[in-house]
């Protein structure tokens, strides 16, 4: 039978979920020892009908090969998928990976007083733009690919959006979390078409990826 492939982010995503596949049962060695290769066999002695294929990819990328069907499953960050969108089923939340989007300023500045127009600096325009305009406030959107904490420090913004976990960074280029804007966590993505073609299958795989989270 056909595996169901299944397209990991690289990196620290991709080792939360091949540490779920492993108390899954599922044989990981040639994940774990991939070298150079970006699909990778994922066997389930135990259970052959859940026999996977992993694909390693970036995360923006994950949710293309989900929506094309060139893979029917994915996991990615809901940072990306709050970003990018798309057209796929969110499934689960697998737990890890948690952080979140947050809204950051200088220390001691008062980001929503005053009536003059704000910039703010983000590598994640789309979330920015959706957060404030459900707030209703017109604010200029900076795009920024590095370090975004360098914007408010070098006067390119005034505050920045981006994804926070510890805060530490924050605090070290004296910035603080004016407000938190959504909770960040990985999710499995299934394609629309494969979910109704491979249903019990893929059903049979999300409910055991449940059970050991």
């Amino acid at each position: 039978m056909k595996p169901i492939r299944i397209a990991l982010t690289k990196g620290r995503l991709e080792k939360d979920t091949v540490a779920l596949f492993e108390r899954m049962g599922m044989d990981t060695t040639q994940v774990k020892e991939k070298g150079r290769r970006l699909i990778l066999p994922v066997p389930d002695p135990w259970t052959p009908v859940r026999s996977i294929e992993v694909v390693l990819a970036k995360a923006a990328d994950v949710i293309t090969y989900v929506e094309h069907g060139v893979c029917d499953l994915g996991v990615v960050g809901k940072d990306t998928i709050a970003e990018s969108g798309g057209s796929f089923y969110e499934v689960l939340d697998l737990g890890f990976g948690r952080c979140r989007f947050a809204l950051a300023a200088p220390k001691g500045s008062d980001f929503f007083s005053g009536y003059q127009a704000r910039t703010v600096a983000s590598k994640y325009p789309g979330v920015s733009r959706a957060y404030f305009e459900r707030k209703g406030m017109d604010v200029e959107i900076i795009r920024i690919e590095g370090s975004v904490e360098l914007a408010p420090l070098l006067g390119l913004s005034d505050a920045i959006v981006d994804i926070v976990e510890t805060g530490s960074t924050l605090r070290e280029n004296g910035l603080e979390v004016v407000e938190e804007i959504m909770p960040i966590s990985a999710r499995l993505i299934v394609n629309m078409a494969c979910m109704k073609l491979r249903k019990s299958e893929i059903e049979d795989l999300i409910g055991a990826m449940e059970h050991q989270l």
